[in-house]
């Protein structure tokens, strides 16, 4: 047998699947998916424009939730678009390096988006447990460099994912059972041991997992230990109101990533729409409900909308 070299194995196209058994209704499916798109779009990009104009949001809590709403419009960007397409025009096609880079950017910014959660808890401990240093612990500078250090690790802790994948040669089926390239879905087509790809991405999900969830663990357990020590209810209901957005966060993000985890461990070998549904949710859920949890609880960010819409309102040119 002539061996085939690896520009031919990697000049292929890989085809997505879509959300398997439900192909009939995919225009269907489809509508809550645009819906979510354009939330998360639309949502994000207010968060991040008041953000940016209004001085009065310029502190440390509204620095780390633009970081949030960058990391959510890039990861809806870079996978919802390519979802539609599969789900109005059959465009289940996509090139290797294009689904390397889908790849790249999903991983990477999936774990941003942890860090980024973590750095958000280690910002309420401080306020909290600390309220009279919250601005000489974290100065502008201090935050600088808390979002570099989450954009660093989370490219480095998942570049090795497209590379690990590129070096793979695919010889049998180019179906991937999902609407994007997720990591192990790509590299279970190879037909060549994958042990070091399945140890990598194991060990980068427990030190992402379990690694941010047991530091924000952590943080809210001295907020709480703070808030019940607080002299009078309003203190504590007030202090625990500061909260109640960055939880609700962290569950959507981590609550589906978890179920998904489970089922891809436990669940049937092969893709189920169940278990296709609820991978996209862990990516979907995030950037589409992020910006409207922030919105109804921060009464800052609802002010300067307010002020801005009527102040349009009231001079129209």
């Amino acid at each position: 047998m002539i061996l085939l070299n690896n520009s031919y194995l990697f000049s292929h196209s890989f085809f997505l699947a879509g959300i398997p058994g439900l192909t009939a209704v995919h225009i269907w499916i489809s509508l809550p998916f645009c819906f979510m798109f354009l939330l998360a779009v639309t949502g994000n990009s207010v968060l991040l424009f008041l953000i940016r104009t209004e001085r009065c949001l310029h502190q440390p809590m509204f620095f780390f939730l633009a970081m949030l709403s960058f990391v959510d419009l890039v990861l809806s960007l870079s996978t919802l678009p390519k979802m539609l397409a599969i789900f109005w025009f059959g465009a289940t096609a996509i090139s290797f390096h294009s689904c390397l880079s889908q790849m790249f950017f999903i991983h990477a910014f999936s774990a941003m988006e942890s860090g980024v959660l973590v750095a958000m808890a280690l910002d309420r401990f401080v306020a909290i447990c600390n309220p009279l240093r919250y601005a000489t612990i974290l100065t502008p500078i201090v935050v600088a460099k808390i979002g570099g250090l989450v954009a660093v690790r989370g490219v480095g802790l998942t570049i090795l994912f497209p590379s690990l994948a590129h070096r793979l040669p695919y010889c049998g089926s180019h179906m991937i059972a999902y609407t994007y390239c997720e990591h192990m879905a790509v590299v279970k087509l190879a037909c060549r041991a994958t042990t070091v790809d399945n140890l990598y991405a194991f060990a980068v999900a427990l030190f992402l997992g379990v690694g941010d969830v047991a530091f924000i663990a952590y943080s809210y357990g001295q907020i709480v230990r703070t808030v019940i020590h607080l002299p009078s209810p309003e203190a504590r209901a007030k202090a625990g109101s500061t909260c109640t957005a960055h939880v609700c966060v962290i569950l959507f993000f981590y609550g589906p990533g978890f179920l998904s985890v489970v089922m891809q461990r436990f669940g049937p070998p092969t893709a189920s729409a169940a278990k296709v549904i609820l991978a996209n949710l862990y990516l979907l859920f995030p950037p589409a409900l992020d910006p409207i949890v922030y919105g109804v609880k921060t009464k800052q960010l609802r002010e300067q909308l307010f002020k801005i819409l009527t102040r349009k309102r009231i001079d129209p040119t």
